[in-house]
């Protein structure tokens, strides 16, 4: 299951980390949407109204993500913007596939050594009342579980140009857990530097 907006223009896929769904980056779509580009927002396997499976493997999900890019025609290389362990998947995803710069924000720390460790959940209370909804994790142990596989990615290449073609300026990145969230609008200017 995903969302899209826009039909033109460099693609900007939004990936939400692990327990969060696709409805976290309405906010942010919103304000890229009718510009020049189109947004696409998945759920991960499991996740919102996606169904779960039995393979979790990031390589796998990375592949699924580069078929869901095919399948809508986006003919051009996607910014890809990784949210807290999908850091690690936005990262998967560049390292097989064309992209024209990887995104992330509020990654998992280094030393993860546990699947929860994955699942950021600070900064909520910076979130304005109106957004919180968008960022309030499910709790699901048995799907967490499932995404174990995920502890062992290594380090993600945080807020890395083009793999290939021209390198954008890099942004300073986002500004405090949940930048997206605390900061739609501004969220979505930068991002607009990158396309």
């Amino acid at each position: 299951m995903y969302d899209r907006w826009g039909q033109f223009g460099r693609p900007v896929v939004l990936l939400h980390g692990l327990m969060f769904d696709r409805t976290m980056w309405w906010p942010v779509a919103a304000e890229l949407a009718g510009g020049a580009c189109t947004v696409v927002a998945p759920d991960l396997p499991g996740h919102g109204q996606s169904p779960p499976r039995q393979d979790y493997r990031v390589e796998r999900i990375a592949e699924d993500l580069a078929g869901l890019v095919h399948a809508l025609g986006l003919h051009r290389a996607p910014v890809v913007v990784g949210h807290a362990a999908s850091a690690l998947l936005a990262t998967a995803f560049a390292d097989a596939y064309a992209t024209h710069h990887v995104l992330t924000l509020d990654e998992p720390p280094i030393a993860a050594s546990t699947i929860e460790d994955l699942v950021t959940t600070v900064g909520l209370d910076a979130v304005p009342e109106a957004l919180r909804p968008y960022a309030a994790p499910r709790t699901d142990p048995a799907l967490l579980r499932a995404y174990e596989s995920w502890l062992a990615q290594p380090p993600t290449r945080r807020n890395q140009p083009a793999m290939a073609g021209r390198t954008p300026a890099l942004p300073s990145g986002p500004a405090g857990p949940l930048a997206h969230l605390t900061d739609p609008q501004g969220f979505a200017a930068e991002l607009r530097t990158l396309l």
